[in-house]
């Protein structure tokens, strides 16, 4: 026997507007009947588990244990850009010279996540 993954829960401030920045960002739509003011929001990915937003009472005060990380479809730098201007900061920049690397971001509740180089980015340095 195994366990499934059924969801990715992100707990925040405001489940709603932080999804809404999630949907953005991954081009998904949220759960048909959640809406402004629920408690919890899921946003169905189109593959893998969903991400289930849990409002809570205190606030982020550590760096995550635990993150999300992003293959873009696009560049790696052209999706930091992109969800720069959506919202998040960029928190630590570990992108390298030669093109390898990734950027951390935060989202707008400050949970980090990751963004890596696309499949076209990684062929690029294998040619």
């Amino acid at each position: 026997m195994v366990s499934v993954l059924q969801n990715v829960a992100i707990d925040c401030a405001d489940a709603y507007a932080l999804a809404q920045f999630w949907s953005k960002v991954t081009g998904r739509t949220l759960h048909p009947e959640d809406k402004p003011g629920d408690p919890e929001i899921q946003l169905l990915l189109a593959e893998g588990p969903a991400l289930y937003f849990n409002q809570v009472p205190e606030p982020k005060t550590i760096k995550n244990r635990i993150h999300l990380c992003l293959r873009p479809e696009t560049s790696r730098d052209q999706e930091v850009e992109r969800l720069l201007a959506l919202g998040a900061t960029l928190v630590a920049d570990r992108r390298n010279p030669d093109g390898s690397g990734w950027a951390v971001l935060a989202d707008p509740e400050g949970n980090e996540f990751c963004v890596l180089r696309s499949e076209s980015d990684r062929a690029a340095m294998s040619s």
